[in-house]
């Protein structure tokens, strides 16, 4: 069974196939010749773009615009219209990026030209058709690429809100498990002081001497159960501690060799080099060396399976610096091992607390270093927090606003730049036209009522004049006339007024 959006994208197609097609097939009644058989054509071959126009937006655009330069050169039938608007529009609604849809205006612009030339024999019928291909495409496509970045905007905004939406929940439960892990070490705390004391007394018990040996041994074991409680909570109570977690103050358990011995011992090829007196290193110094080397061993050997690791402490002066340096992987990642993202930010904020920087990237060889440099004196001072940076869904919010005020921007400033850059145009066609539009006053004689428009192409020059000059009187009904200069100072120009493609009429118009 089909899905509905797949049967909704079906209707939709049909639907803008008749409407596209109403015009042309309304109109075919009062057509004849050339431009019936251009109508039924451009029937099929509408249908083909509705049918290419999800997948090739621009493909399908190109065919409602070749059939009105086939009606009109200068795109002025009414016929296609409709299908360039929204043909238009749905090429700039379904295109990502807008190169491709600059190089088809191009292209079609460039070819506006010579076939204004070719077939009408007029410069001034390629800046009309320029302002129709502006208004009719242009416009609708910077409409439907505004229309694509709002939505783009909308179904960010309802991403990041998903984001949020989630990110809150998990907030939520590590809020949780806090609030479960304080109310554990409250719970270590009075129930390891109870115990404690109760083991101090039944200890009292057992070597008082009013009592019988079986009460003293009764009492020994009274303290040695609330003893092992005691531990059996602590052990408890330790799972649940987060691993960065120590009693303020101690030095972890291990040192550095016995780490990178551990870590050798599991499969890990690691070697450990030492410059300089690197011991007896301060409380919160030594608490970021030993999590930052457990943290870089243990992410080598996550992301770098079967790569050989280097690690290198030298102390200089009051300067410790830690070095590891992973060679490229040998493997690819284990897919079981995954990572949360956030240990180099731990890693970060304690070599900060202890008074020191750290940097992590790619080496050369393509390999991966973490390096810390470290102050050894006691009481060092802090490094400033870095400034907090925008989080990801507000830049990406931002972004995504500021294409949509680009996007807005455009469809007001680019037809106004494309209509002054038609006018330019009108500067250098004016003088082209009017340098080419000269009819010679002898050929202007040699042209006879009755002949046909064919014969007469030899005679007359390859352009006409812009139109009519002023107080000429307006042409006879239903004859096609054409202007042409006059080698003359003043502004009379001659006339040819054609009928059925001859000749009917000559004569000379203008402020005589």
């Amino acid at each position: 069974m089909r899905s509905a959006p797949g049967r909704f994208s079906r209707l939709f197609d049909l639907g803008l196939w008749l409407v596209v097609c109403l015009p042309p097939v309304a109109a075919a009644a009062s057509l004849n010749g050339r431009d019936v058989v251009t109508v039924a054509v451009g029937v099929p071959l509408l249908g083909a773009a509705v049918a290419l126009g999800r997948r090739w937006p621009l493909t399908a655009l190109a065919v409602p615009v070749a059939l009105s330069l086939a009606l009109d050169v200068r795109m002025l039938s009414p016929l296609y219209w409709t299908a360039l608007v929204l043909f238009g529009f749905l090429a700039g609604h379904r295109t990502a990026t807008a190169r491709p849809a600059l190089w088809f205006f191009g292209a079609v612009t460039a070819a506006g030209l010579p076939l204004c030339v070719l077939v009408l024999h007029d410069l001034w019928s390629w800046p009309t058709q320029l302002l129709t291909l502006l208004l009719t495409v242009g416009v609708p496509w910077l409409l439907g690429r505004y229309r694509r970045q709002y939505a783009e905007l909308v179904g960010t905004g309802w991403r990041l809100a998903d984001r949020l939406e989630r990110e809150q929940r998990a907030v939520a439960d590590r809020a949780r498990l806090r609030e479960r892990a304080r109310i554990a070490g409250d719970m270590h705390d009075s129930l390891g002081h109870d115990l404690t004391l109760i083991a101090v007394r039944a200890g009292a018990l057992e070597l008082d001497p009013k009592l019988d040996a079986r009460q003293q041994a009764a009492a020994g074991e009274l303290r040695a159960a609330a003893g092992a409680a005691t531990e059996r909570l602590r052990t408890i109570i330790g799972v649940l501690r987060e691993d960065d977690e120590r009693p303020p103050g101690t030095l972890p358990a291990e040192d550095a060799e016995s780490l990178v011995e551990r870590v050798r011992g599991s499969g890990v090829t690691v070697t450990l080099e030492r410059l300089g007196d690197t011991g007896d290193l301060p409380p919160m110094v030594g608490h970021a060396v030993h999590r930052l080397l457990q943290e870089a061993l243990t992410n080598a050997a996550r992301h770098a399976p079967g790569a050989a690791v280097h690690v290198r402490l030298e102390r200089d002066g009051t300067i410790l610096g830690l070095s590891v340096v992973n060679d490229p992987a040998m493997a690819a990642p284990l897919p079981s091992l995954t990572s949360g993202g956030s240990g180099l930010v731990g890693l970060d904020e304690r070599v900060r607390l202890a008074g020191g920087t750290l940097r992590a990237g790619s080496t050369p060889g393509g390999g991966f270093e973490v390096a810390a440099e470290l102050p050894v004196t006691d009481g060092a001072t802090p490094r400033a927090a870095p400034a907090i940076r925008p989080t990801t869904s507000a830049t990406e919010l931002a972004r995504a606003r500021r294409q949509v005020r680009n996007r807005l921007v455009q469809a007001v400033v680019a037809p106004l730049a494309v209509l002054a850059g038609i006018f330019l145009l009108v500067i250098p066609i004016s003088f082209v036209s009017s340098s080419f539009s000269v009819l010679d006053r002898g050929r202007y004689e040699e042209v006879k009522v009755g002949d046909a428009r064919g014969d007469l192409r030899p005679l007359l020059p390859a352009f006409t004049k812009d139109g009519p000059p002023d107080d000429a009187p307006p042409p006879p009904w239903g004859e096609d006339c054409v202007y042409y200069d006059t080698k003359t100072a003043s502004s009379d120009a001659y006339r040819l007024c054609f009928l059925h493609d001859r000749l009917t009429s000559k004569t000379i118009v203008g402020n005589r």
